[in-house]
């Protein structure tokens, strides 16, 4: 696709300069960085299988529900630190290792692959917030986060259901989203063969099979204690996703750039990334580990090729050059991220926004 964004010189300019200056100055231990992923590895791949374990040998339904959501945590985290960095190659030199280890993971959160690495590699990477390019706005209409989009009676209280209704998603995702995009056409997969296809029912029947039908089958609970957990692990997961997810790229100052009659946009790439991104502690190396690189998603969007382990000592190089040139990148802490999301939800619950 020919780029449709606005060529300026000195952005151009301050993109070489940024991508020059941290080649330069990004030491990357190739070594130190192996034993970061494989520590991380061991981590939240212990955790989830030592929480999943337990589904088969508690008695009390009370300790069985908690583990069940903690395990639903867990599992997240894993997708987080994993499955994105996979989905863009800076694992392993081999794509279709990636690939595969992608699906994998992908498969333990219930969603289907193929379908959102299509679309966020080729579509939300390529221009974040612009409405008709970044499928990631294609939200309910339940929520209203773009400027002069159509306005319903019903936003004037989304700051309020918001979170009441984020907490549906995963399900929604899981069982009816994936479901849409498998039978509808559309831009981002011409062609939705045999092989798409066993892929995607094979990851559904494997995710249906280990988080639902093995522990109504061989846990110690009845079915709907094993119902319940279920259902309270998605409330639950689906909360946490969305708030960090939506905190990314949907906070007070974050920019959402328009198009013209022709559909070019009137910002320069570099420009779309920084101004549409935010950043939740960039220097954290805690932050970091658990949130697998998401609080750092300007140097995401920038460099997307750098595992996410390099983010806060990218962000050190990447900030300085930033300030410099007088550009501040968009920055909130994690629980002030949710705070200013929701604030953007009630400045956007009016019809006149601004």
């Amino acid at each position: 696709m020919r780029d449709k964004h606005l060529r300026i010189a000195k952005d151009s300019e301050l993109l070489q300069s940024i991508y020059r200056q941290v080649e330069e100055q990004l030491v990357i231990d190739k070594r130190k960085t192996f034993w970061k992923i494989f520590t991380k590895f061991i981590c939240y791949c212990s955790l989830s299988v030592f929480l999943y374990s337990l589904l088969y040998t508690v008695e009390s339904p009370a300790v069985f529900i908690t583990c069940f959501i903690l395990y639903g945590f867990l599992s997240l985290l894993f997708a987080f630190n994993f499955s994105h960095d996979f989905s863009h190659n800076t694992v392993f030199n081999n794509k279709k290792l990636n690939h595969l280890c992608f699906i994998f993971i992908y498969a333990i959160v219930g969603a289907h692959a193929e379908a959102w690495k299509q679309r966020h590699v080729n579509s939300h990477h390529y221009a974040p917030n612009v409405e008709d390019y970044d499928s990631d706005l294609r939200i309910s209409k339940l929520i209203r986060v773009i400027p002069d989009s159509k306005h319903y009676w019903f936003h004037q209280y989304q700051h309020i259901y918001a979170p009441l209704a984020y907490t549906t998603y995963s399900l929604f995702w899981v069982f009816i989203k994936d479901f849409v995009i498998l039978y509808s056409k559309d831009e981002y997969e011409a062609r939705k063969g045999f092989r798409y296809h066993l892929s995607f029912w094979l990851q559904k029947i494997f995710y249906i099979s280990v988080i639902l039908i093995l522990p109504l089958l061989f846990s110690q609970q009845r079915g709907y204690v094993v119902l319940a957990g279920f259902l309270l692990m998605h409330l639950s997961q689906s909360l946490f996703l969305l708030f960090t997810f939506f905190m990314t790229h949907h906070v007070e100052a974050t920019a959402y750039p328009t198009t013209d009659e022709n559909g070019y946009i009137n910002t320069s790439w570099i420009m779309n990334q920084i101004r549409s991104s935010n950043d939740m502690h960039p220097f954290s190396e805690t932050a970091n580990f658990i949130l697998g690189g998401f609080n750092n998603h300007i140097a995401h969007h920038l460099f997307p090729h750098i595992h996410h382990v390099h983010y806060p000592q990218l962000n050190r190089i990447l900030y300085n050059i930033l300030l410099v040139n007088h550009i501040t990148p968009n920055q909130t802490s994690y629980w002030g991220g949710i705070r200013s999301h929701l604030r953007l939800l009630k400045r956007m619950s009016y019809p006149n926004n601004a």
